[in-house]
């Protein structure tokens, strides 16, 4: 890699292929004092049952709803949604108003989802059996699967951790079904559309392959998967779970797949917690081929998907310790993402966590 030499010890901006952005590295002010504001440790320590949670077996939600005794995973539809899917039928003329390009909104149908990986309210996902991180896994398929049909976009998604704006401990992750194709998953279609037609193959798939002969950012792999450290990665500890097979959707997985993904979520995950010694914030998200899809086609593939790859992403803001994060304010907001440790320090700083 040309910047090899360099790149540890310069500023210089890398291209992230997925947004179609740059980010700028800037590896020298690592050794900057910091004496800004720094969080409040994460507390671990939680009873496995909680009688003031609303998200606990049996216990009763904020909207009076009941929760049911349940043992294992749970869903519900979240009591306060941020997308409806029962809205008024709008004329396509009436979704601009005044000046075309400027004043533009249509509304989106859509629905929103709690899942509830465990009944125990101190167990995260990395404490979990192996087996019961299967069973979320199985979750996301099965709610993946229904949505699918309907929407034009399903995001799983985990907020981990107070430093995340999660709004209760208790392990958990939600679902947020829309009729419209998000910003991010646009250009994410877009790009990995446009390296598809001009390389007949996945650009995904062959940005692991590089990855894997590198081995520089690889932090762990199965047969099944692999997790890196992106080189085009924002937040200081950033990863990408990819599969190392071609596989479009989180519908596709099969159950030795979903088997070597709990292992993988469960090895890496635990890495995170031991690098501060805290119970790691994140959020996490999974990104896979669009809808609306018919049922039995969910579980194919296409030509028409074949650019796309699963893949989730984990954004962990923590920089220096358990209670320093980074900002995304300033620069980052008014011109482009900025990262001080690269990339490959830190999945070298994660790998070294791995058992000898």
């Amino acid at each position: 890699m040309i910047l090899s030499e360099y790149s540890s010890k310069y500023p210089h901006r890398r291209y992230d292929p997925l947004r179609g952005e740059w980010v700028l590295v800037s590896p020298h002010r690592t050794e900057r004092p910091w004496l800004g504001n720094t969080e409040k440790k994460s507390d671990s320590k939680r009873l496995s049952y909680d009688p003031g949670c609303y998200l606990c077996p049996g216990n009763v939600r904020a909207s009076g709803a009941v929760n049911p005794s349940y043992t294992t995973t749970f869903v519900f539809q979240n009591d306060f949604q941020a997308l409806l899917s029962e809205i008024p039928d709008l004329d396509p003329s009436e979704t601009v108003t005044q000046h075309s390009d400027i004043f533009q909104s249509t509304l989106v149908r859509g629905e929103c989802r709690v899942i509830c990986f465990s009944p125990r309210h101190d167990l995260t996902l990395p404490k979990m059996e192996e087996t019961e991180i299967a069973s979320v896994i199985d979750l996301w398929k099965a709610q993946a699967a229904e949505l699918l049909q309907k929407y034009r976009w399903v995001q799983i998604f985990e907020n981990k951790g107070d430093i995340m704006g999660c709004s209760n401990p208790h392990p958990h992750g939600q679902i947020w079904a829309s009729s419209s194709l998000p910003n991010i998953l646009s250009a994410e279609e877009k790009n990995l559309k446009v390296y598809y037609e001009k390389h007949a193959s996945p650009l995904l798939l062959d940005y692991l392959s590089v990855e894997e002969k590198e081995e520089e950012r690889i932090l762990v792999k199965n047969e099944d998967w692999a997790v890196v450290v992106p080189f085009w990665a924002v937040w200081p500890y950033e990863t990408l779970l990819l599969p190392r097979v071609p596989i479009q959707r989180i519908t596709q997985i099969t159950d030795r797949q979903r088997d070597s993904l709990a292992a993988i979520l469960k090895q890496f995950l635990g890495l995170y917690d031991r690098l501060f010694d805290t119970s790691f914030p994140y959020s996490m998200g999974w990104h896979y081929a669009p809808g609306p899809v018919p049922e039995n086609e969910l579980t194919a593939s296409s030509p028409e998907i074949a650019h796309w790859t699963l893949h989730a992403h984990f954004y962990p803001p923590l920089l220096r310790s358990a209670t320093v994060k980074k900002h995304m304010v300033g620069y980052e907001m008014l011109c482009e993402p900025q990262r001080d440790i690269t990339p490959e320090k830190a999945a070298k700083t994660l790998r070294e966590l791995l058992p000898k």
